[in-house]
């Protein structure tokens, strides 16, 4: 009996973790050294040989503490992009969506984004419902976007099936609107306060969204309006917290029930430029109770966390990566770690970057130059990978969808991040920005350590057995 209680309580000590031990380490990486690395496949395996130092930096897992499931990484699809590459011999084409969207062999980008309309890369400003007084859609139109955006989608899902996709619109159509233009900084740039719109609107959505299932694209998530505190020189909506509740609670949702739309819809997307518009609105238990989360962009580490406290069963997802300049330097792309970091490990299920792929000039319809993953010269047929490709493609490769999120403490960077792979190995993603190689100590709880080797001027997954 003695024995059987020390097996029972040997066994409940391995379920909750405490005995997990690190064998063996593979060490993947990205380099900040030089760009000429960056190609179709930047990840190299980093030699694990006999270490004689010790470690300077000690990483320790708990296992039996876990947070979210991971639900994907990727991009967006914009009409600039499409655009750009459908400039390009068929051949070409196949070869950037094979690197940004297989999984074997490819970033395998699975959880991406696009406009409802015209976002700020959108060539110009467009709506699928250009008729005034058109209350009940019946000449809704996505045909727009069949020359650039659904090309470029579909072509991605040829090659990935599995991405999941989410939209927004960055402003309803312009005879909906007070101001009665889609673009503009001006004090009434906001939808018309009545019922005949509010309606109209809610009607659009759910046209969008079925249209596009016709075309063979299911969109799984809808967030009525991008960046709601935006007033800006491109498509923009401001949209207050009672305005936002008001139409998805009294139009949004009972429009998806009669047009049977199962699409999830999520509010925002928010961020936190002098606002805490978010947290405003999910103070209020009915509506935080009636939609399938949050999404956020352009939020400080702070805010995601006290999000986090004050709505601990509320699913945040977040929506778009930093835009940055358009240098496209790699100082910007060693940054982006410290985002990705700081929104997975504030419990965010996703990340996704913001434009995937930009012309030559890298500039959208009103004169704003941002990053991209890669750039097409259109009139050349040149292709430019970039640094933050480099990165991305290391985080889609080792953060997959299933992926679970676990506790662990660090005394060197906070932007590490550890998870547990669907397949039962850990991977520990970080970053050395030192021009030297690192030696880092990880263990599991108080289990025996292993030394691992961190190449100097990069990011690193480190995948352990």
């Amino acid at each position: 009996m003695k024995n059987l209680g020390l097996i029972i309580l040997l066994a409940s000590y391995l379920a909750c973790g405490s005995l997990v031990a690190a064998t063996s380490a593979k060490v993947f990486y990205i380099s900040f050294k030089s760009t000429d690395q960056i190609l179709g496949n930047p990840v190299k395996e980093y030699p694990q040989d006999s270490i004689s130092t010790s470690a300077k930096e000690k990483i320790t897992i708990f296992p039996q503490i876990k947070y979210q499931t991971i639900t994907g990484i990727g991009g967006c699809f914009n009409e600039n992009g499409g655009e750009a590459l459908l400039s390009l011999p068929k051949e070409k084409q196949q070869e950037i969506l094979r690197n940004l969207f297989d999984e074997k062999t490819g970033c395998g980008f699975n959880f991406c984004r696009t406009a409802i309309g015209a976002s700020d890369f959108g060539l110009d400003a467009y709506s699928y419902s250009e008729t005034a007084g058109d209350y009940k859609q019946s000449k809704f139109s996505i045909d727009r976007d069949k020359k650039y955006v659904l090309p470029y989608i579909k072509s991605a899902l040829e090659i990935n099936p599995k991405i999941k996709l989410f939209a927004s619109p960055w402003s309803p159509p312009a005879w909906m609107k007070v101001s009665g233009i889609m673009v503009g900084v001006r004090p009434d740039n906001t939808l018309k306060d009545s019922t005949q719109i509010y309606k109209a609107y809610a009607i659009y959505l759910a046209k969008y969204i079925k249209s596009y299932a016709k075309e063979g694209v299911i969109v799984s998530r809808i967030h009525p309006q991008n960046e709601t505190d935006m007033n800006s020189t491109y498509p923009s909506c401001v949209m207050t917290t009672k305005e936002m509740s008001n139409l998805v609670m009294n139009y949004l949702i009972p429009e998806f029930k009669r047009s049977n739309v199962k699409t999830e819809i999520w509010a925002g997307t928010y961020r936190t430029y002098g606002k805490l518009e978010a947290l405003e609105l999910f103070a209020d238990a009915k509506f935080r109770n009636s939609v399938s989360g949050v999404g956020l962009q352009y939020t400080k580490p702070i805010h995601l966390n006290d999000f986090r406290a004050l709505f601990p069963n509320v699913k945040m997802m977040h929506t778009e990566g930093k835009c940055y300049n358009g240098d496209n330097s790699m100082k910007q792309a060693q940054a982006r770690w410290t985002e990705v970091s700081d929104y997975l490990n504030g419990g965010v299920e996703n990340y996704a970057y913001w434009n995937m792929i930009l012309n030559e000039t890298g500039k959208s319809a009103w004169n704003w130059k941002q990053n991209g993953l890669i750039n097409i010269d259109r009139n050349k047929g040149t292709v430019t990978y970039n640094p933050d490709y480099a990165v991305m493609y290391l985080v889609s490769k080792f953060i997959r969808p299933g992926t679970v999120r676990v506790a662990h403490f660090t005394t060197g960077e906070p932007t590490s991040l550890v998870v547990k792979n669907t397949k039962g190995s850990y991977t520990i993603v970080l970053q050395n920005d030192a021009e030297t190689d690192k030696i880092v100590s990880v263990q599991f709880d108080d289990s025996k350590p292993l030394l691992v080797k961190i190449p100097a001027l990069a990011l690193s997954a480190v995948v352990l057995q």
